[in-house]
Protein backbone atom coordinates (compact mmCIF):
# COMPACT_ATOMS: atom_id res chain seq x y z
CA UNK A 1 0.00 0.00 0.00
CA UNK A 2 1.55 3.68 -0.94
CA UNK A 3 -0.14 6.76 0.99
CA UNK A 4 1.26 9.79 0.47
CA UNK A 5 2.44 12.66 3.43
CA UNK A 6 -1.02 13.71 4.31
CA UNK A 7 -1.96 9.58 4.98
CA UNK A 8 -4.02 9.86 1.88
CA UNK A 9 -4.00 5.29 -0.25
CA UNK A 10 -2.71 6.20 -3.23
CA UNK A 11 -1.99 3.24 -4.88
CA UNK A 12 -2.54 -0.88 -3.62
CA UNK A 13 -1.40 -3.89 -3.64
CA UNK A 14 -2.52 -7.49 -2.19
CA UNK A 15 -0.11 -10.19 -1.77
CA UNK A 16 -1.67 -13.35 -3.60
CA UNK A 17 -3.89 -11.56 -5.53
CA UNK A 18 -2.48 -10.09 -9.41
CA UNK A 19 -2.01 -6.45 -10.27
CA UNK A 20 -5.27 -4.59 -9.75
CA UNK A 21 -6.72 -2.74 -12.81
CA UNK A 22 -6.19 0.73 -11.95
CA UNK A 23 -8.60 3.64 -12.82
CA UNK A 24 -8.84 7.33 -11.66
CA UNK A 25 -9.69 6.29 -8.35
CA UNK A 26 -10.62 2.40 -7.79
CA UNK A 27 -8.09 -0.24 -8.03
CA UNK A 28 -9.97 -3.21 -9.26
CA UNK A 29 -8.74 -7.17 -8.22
CA UNK A 30 -10.30 -10.26 -10.17
CA UNK A 31 -11.80 -12.58 -7.22
CA UNK A 32 -12.75 -14.74 -9.41
CA UNK A 33 -16.19 -15.28 -9.23
CA UNK A 34 -16.28 -11.34 -7.89
CA UNK A 35 -14.35 -8.37 -7.89
CA UNK A 36 -12.74 -6.12 -5.20
CA UNK A 37 -13.42 -2.94 -5.21
CA UNK A 38 -10.91 -0.56 -3.27
CA UNK A 39 -11.70 3.31 -3.99
CA UNK A 40 -7.84 4.75 -2.76
CA UNK A 41 -7.80 8.57 -2.10
CA UNK A 42 -7.00 9.62 -5.19
CA UNK A 43 -8.34 12.30 -7.21
CA UNK A 44 -8.67 13.16 -10.73
CA UNK A 45 -9.63 16.14 -12.65
CA UNK A 46 -9.95 17.00 -16.42
CA UNK A 47 -9.23 13.23 -16.86
CA UNK A 48 -5.91 13.49 -15.11
CA UNK A 49 -4.95 11.94 -11.67
CA UNK A 50 -3.24 14.88 -9.61
CA UNK A 51 0.10 13.43 -7.91
CA UNK A 52 -1.07 13.55 -4.51
CA UNK A 53 -4.90 12.26 -2.56
CA UNK A 54 -7.42 13.74 -0.46
CA UNK A 55 -7.31 11.66 2.96
CA UNK A 56 -10.53 9.70 3.60
CA UNK A 57 -11.80 10.53 -0.06
CA UNK A 58 -11.90 6.79 -0.82
CA UNK A 59 -13.72 6.00 2.75
CA UNK A 60 -16.36 8.96 1.63
CA UNK A 61 -17.12 7.35 -1.76
CA UNK A 62 -17.96 3.55 -0.42
CA UNK A 63 -20.00 5.38 2.56
CA UNK A 64 -22.02 6.96 -0.04
CA UNK A 65 -22.79 4.61 -2.42
CA UNK A 66 -23.42 2.61 0.24
CA UNK A 67 -26.42 4.47 1.71
CA UNK A 68 -27.63 5.32 -1.72
CA UNK A 69 -27.33 1.35 -2.72
CA UNK A 70 -29.73 1.12 0.52
CA UNK A 71 -32.19 4.08 -0.30
CA UNK A 72 -32.92 2.96 -4.05
CA UNK A 73 -33.46 -0.93 -2.96
CA UNK A 74 -35.76 -0.88 -6.00
CA UNK A 75 -32.87 -0.52 -8.73
CA UNK A 76 -30.73 -4.25 -8.68
CA UNK A 77 -27.14 -2.83 -7.82
CA UNK A 78 -23.57 -4.94 -7.66
CA UNK A 79 -22.91 -5.60 -3.70
CA UNK A 80 -22.20 -8.58 -2.47
CA UNK A 81 -20.47 -7.48 0.85
CA UNK A 82 -19.00 -4.05 2.03
CA UNK A 83 -17.87 -5.63 5.83
CA UNK A 84 -14.05 -6.84 5.51
CA UNK A 85 -14.92 -9.18 8.28
CA UNK A 86 -16.81 -10.62 5.51
CA UNK A 87 -14.45 -10.51 2.78
CA UNK A 88 -12.34 -13.94 2.19
CA UNK A 89 -9.11 -15.62 4.40
CA UNK A 90 -6.82 -13.99 1.51
CA UNK A 91 -8.07 -10.78 2.11
CA UNK A 92 -7.91 -10.73 6.14
CA UNK A 93 -3.69 -9.92 5.61
CA UNK A 94 -5.11 -6.01 4.65
CA UNK A 95 -8.32 -5.55 6.49
CA UNK A 96 -7.22 -2.55 8.36
CA UNK A 97 -5.90 -0.94 5.14
CA UNK A 98 -9.05 -1.79 2.73
CA UNK A 99 -11.96 -1.47 6.28
CA UNK A 100 -14.41 1.33 4.84
CA UNK A 101 -12.87 1.58 1.56
CA UNK A 102 -13.58 -1.77 -0.60
CA UNK A 103 -16.80 -3.51 -2.20
CA UNK A 104 -16.69 -7.16 -3.32
CA UNK A 105 -19.15 -6.89 -6.26
CA UNK A 106 -20.84 -9.15 -9.00
CA UNK A 107 -19.02 -9.54 -12.09
CA UNK A 108 -21.56 -7.70 -14.56
CA UNK A 109 -20.36 -6.62 -18.58
CA UNK A 110 -20.16 -2.82 -18.00
CA UNK A 111 -22.66 -0.83 -20.36
CA UNK A 112 -19.61 1.55 -22.32
CA UNK A 113 -21.71 4.71 -21.86
CA UNK A 114 -21.54 7.27 -19.19
CA UNK A 115 -25.06 8.08 -18.04
CA UNK A 116 -25.20 11.56 -17.25
CA UNK A 117 -28.73 13.51 -15.92
CA UNK A 118 -28.67 17.12 -15.62
CA UNK A 119 -31.35 18.64 -13.50
CA UNK A 120 -29.68 22.04 -13.79
CA UNK A 121 -27.95 23.78 -16.54
CA UNK A 122 -24.06 23.96 -15.67
CA UNK A 123 -21.14 22.71 -16.42
CA UNK A 124 -20.45 21.65 -20.06
CA UNK A 125 -24.52 21.82 -20.74
CA UNK A 126 -23.89 25.14 -20.14
CA UNK A 127 -21.13 25.91 -22.46
CA UNK A 128 -22.77 23.93 -24.73
CA UNK A 129 -26.44 25.83 -24.48
CA UNK A 130 -24.62 29.23 -24.84
CA UNK A 131 -23.11 28.09 -28.15
CA UNK A 132 -25.89 26.25 -30.20
CA UNK A 133 -29.05 26.37 -27.64
CA UNK A 134 -29.00 22.16 -27.13
CA UNK A 135 -27.28 19.92 -24.14
CA UNK A 136 -25.96 16.57 -26.33
CA UNK A 137 -28.44 17.24 -29.32
CA UNK A 138 -31.54 18.32 -27.19
CA UNK A 139 -32.94 21.77 -27.72
CA UNK A 140 -33.93 23.70 -24.90
CA UNK A 141 -35.80 27.00 -24.87
CA UNK A 142 -34.01 30.38 -25.13
CA UNK A 143 -33.50 32.19 -21.89
CA UNK A 144 -32.00 29.78 -19.46
CA UNK A 145 -29.40 31.56 -17.32
CA UNK A 146 -26.50 29.86 -15.58
CA UNK A 147 -27.37 27.15 -13.18
CA UNK A 148 -30.84 27.35 -13.54
CA UNK A 149 -33.06 24.37 -13.38
CA UNK A 150 -34.63 22.35 -16.23
CA UNK A 151 -38.15 22.01 -17.32
CA UNK A 152 -37.17 18.41 -16.45
CA UNK A 153 -34.16 16.37 -15.99
CA UNK A 154 -32.39 15.47 -19.01
CA UNK A 155 -30.49 12.46 -19.56
CA UNK A 156 -27.44 13.39 -21.41
CA UNK A 157 -25.13 10.51 -22.17
CA UNK A 158 -21.69 10.34 -23.15
CA UNK A 159 -19.08 7.48 -24.02
CA UNK A 160 -16.60 5.82 -21.46
CA UNK A 161 -12.96 6.46 -22.28
CA UNK A 162 -10.52 4.41 -20.42
CA UNK A 163 -8.04 7.04 -21.34
CA UNK A 164 -8.66 10.42 -22.74
CA UNK A 165 -11.71 12.82 -22.45
CA UNK A 166 -15.21 11.15 -22.65
CA UNK A 167 -17.17 12.35 -25.58
CA UNK A 168 -20.84 13.72 -24.65
CA UNK A 169 -23.15 11.78 -27.53
CA UNK A 170 -26.87 12.01 -28.12
CA UNK A 171 -29.48 8.89 -27.45
CA UNK A 172 -29.60 8.58 -30.80
CA UNK A 173 -26.31 7.08 -30.72
CA UNK A 174 -26.28 5.50 -27.64
CA UNK A 175 -29.03 3.52 -29.20
CA UNK A 176 -26.44 2.83 -32.37
CA UNK A 177 -23.80 1.44 -29.78
CA UNK A 178 -25.97 -0.64 -26.92
CA UNK A 179 -29.05 -0.74 -28.93
CA UNK A 180 -32.51 0.90 -28.49
CA UNK A 181 -34.06 -1.51 -25.70
CA UNK A 182 -31.11 -1.40 -23.67
CA UNK A 183 -30.35 2.70 -24.63
CA UNK A 184 -34.41 3.20 -23.43
CA UNK A 185 -33.87 1.43 -20.66
CA UNK A 186 -30.80 2.62 -18.84
CA UNK A 187 -32.16 6.49 -19.95
CA UNK A 188 -35.64 5.35 -17.81
CA UNK A 189 -33.30 3.89 -14.61
CA UNK A 190 -30.94 7.16 -14.39
CA UNK A 191 -33.52 9.61 -14.67
CA UNK A 192 -35.75 7.41 -12.08
CA UNK A 193 -33.00 7.27 -9.83
CA UNK A 194 -32.30 11.06 -10.00
CA UNK A 195 -35.32 12.22 -9.31
CA UNK A 196 -35.40 9.62 -6.58
CA UNK A 197 -32.11 10.93 -5.10
CA UNK A 198 -32.95 14.71 -5.74
CA UNK A 199 -36.40 14.44 -3.69
CA UNK A 200 -34.29 12.76 -1.08
CA UNK A 201 -31.56 15.48 -0.79
CA UNK A 202 -34.00 18.53 -0.97
CA UNK A 203 -34.88 17.49 2.48
CA UNK A 204 -31.58 17.60 3.75
CA UNK A 205 -30.58 21.09 2.19
CA UNK A 206 -29.01 20.11 -0.97
CA UNK A 207 -29.35 19.94 -4.60
CA UNK A 208 -28.55 17.65 -6.62
CA UNK A 209 -27.54 19.82 -9.72
CA UNK A 210 -26.77 16.69 -11.62
CA UNK A 211 -24.80 13.37 -11.47
CA UNK A 212 -23.39 10.36 -14.31
CA UNK A 213 -24.53 6.67 -13.21
CA UNK A 214 -23.12 3.17 -14.89
CA UNK A 215 -25.19 0.01 -15.53
CA UNK A 216 -23.64 -3.30 -16.47
CA UNK A 217 -25.53 -6.62 -17.61
CA UNK A 218 -25.90 -9.81 -15.66
CA UNK A 219 -28.05 -12.65 -16.09
CA UNK A 220 -29.66 -10.78 -18.60
CA UNK A 221 -30.33 -8.07 -16.49
CA UNK A 222 -29.45 -4.31 -15.77
CA UNK A 223 -27.75 -3.47 -12.72
CA UNK A 224 -26.70 -0.72 -11.20
CA UNK A 225 -22.47 -0.61 -10.72
CA UNK A 226 -19.67 1.42 -9.56
CA UNK A 227 -19.92 4.45 -7.21
CA UNK A 228 -23.51 6.15 -7.27
CA UNK A 229 -23.98 9.67 -5.85
CA UNK A 230 -21.01 10.68 -4.63
CA UNK A 231 -18.76 13.67 -4.76
CA UNK A 232 -16.72 12.42 -7.53
CA UNK A 233 -19.53 11.75 -9.68
CA UNK A 234 -22.33 14.61 -8.93
CA UNK A 235 -22.38 18.56 -8.34
CA UNK A 236 -24.35 19.13 -4.60
CA UNK A 237 -24.76 22.18 -4.01
CA UNK A 238 -26.08 23.50 -0.65
CA UNK A 239 -29.83 25.47 -1.13
CA UNK A 240 -28.79 28.18 1.03
CA UNK A 241 -25.86 28.83 -1.13
CA UNK A 242 -27.82 28.68 -4.16
CA UNK A 243 -27.51 31.48 -6.95
CA UNK A 244 -28.03 32.28 -10.81
CA UNK A 245 -25.16 32.93 -13.26
CA UNK A 246 -22.69 31.79 -11.54
CA UNK A 247 -21.13 28.21 -10.61
CA UNK A 248 -23.16 27.68 -6.96
CA UNK A 249 -20.98 26.59 -4.34
CA UNK A 250 -20.52 22.84 -3.71
CA UNK A 251 -19.98 20.22 -1.73
CA UNK A 252 -17.70 17.96 -4.53
CA UNK A 253 -14.94 17.67 -6.89
CA UNK A 254 -15.73 21.09 -8.39
CA UNK A 255 -13.80 22.86 -6.20
CA UNK A 256 -10.51 21.19 -7.18
CA UNK A 257 -11.85 21.55 -10.66
CA UNK A 258 -12.20 25.32 -10.13
CA UNK A 259 -8.85 25.49 -8.36
CA UNK A 260 -6.82 24.33 -11.55
CA UNK A 261 -8.54 26.41 -13.51
CA UNK A 262 -7.04 29.17 -11.98
CA UNK A 263 -3.90 27.83 -12.89
CA UNK A 264 -1.42 28.02 -16.01
CA UNK A 265 -1.83 24.09 -16.57
CA UNK A 266 -3.13 23.17 -19.84
CA UNK A 267 -5.30 20.33 -18.60
CA UNK A 268 -2.80 17.37 -19.81
CA UNK A 269 -0.50 15.21 -17.20
CA UNK A 270 1.18 15.59 -15.22
CA UNK A 271 -0.68 17.08 -13.18
CA UNK A 272 -0.11 19.16 -10.60
CA UNK A 273 0.46 18.79 -7.08
CA UNK A 274 -2.51 20.23 -4.76
CA UNK A 275 -1.53 22.74 -2.55
CA UNK A 276 -2.29 21.63 1.45
CA UNK A 277 -5.33 24.50 2.17
CA UNK A 278 -7.37 22.81 -0.90
CA UNK A 279 -6.68 19.06 0.24
CA UNK A 280 -8.17 20.53 3.37
CA UNK A 281 -11.01 21.95 2.08
CA UNK A 282 -11.60 19.16 -0.44
CA UNK A 283 -11.78 16.88 2.60
CA UNK A 284 -14.05 18.69 4.53
CA UNK A 285 -16.39 19.35 1.47
CA UNK A 286 -16.47 15.51 0.98
CA UNK A 287 -17.38 14.72 4.55
CA UNK A 288 -19.70 17.40 4.92
CA UNK A 289 -21.40 16.02 1.59
CA UNK A 290 -21.46 12.49 3.06
CA UNK A 291 -23.09 13.96 6.69
CA UNK A 292 -25.70 16.12 5.00
CA UNK A 293 -26.89 13.43 2.80
CA UNK A 294 -26.64 10.45 4.85
CA UNK A 295 -26.19 11.89 8.31
CA UNK A 296 -23.44 9.27 8.59
CA UNK A 297 -19.50 10.33 9.41
CA UNK A 298 -16.77 8.34 9.00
Amino acid sequence: MIYDANGALLSTEIPGLSAPRRGKVRDVYDLGDSLLFVATDRISAFDCVMPNGIPDKGKVLTQMSLFWFDLLSWMPNHLLASDVKDFPESLQGVAKDLAGRSLIVKKAKTLPIECIVRGYLIGSGWASYKKTGQVCGITLPPGYHQAAKLEKPLFTPSTKADEGHDENISFEQTCEIIGKEKAAKISDYAVRIYQDAAAHAEKCGIILADTKFEFGELDGEIILIDEVLTPDSSRFWPKADYRLDCSPPSLDKQFVRDYLESLDWDKTPPAPELPQEIVEKTRTKYIEALKALSGKSL
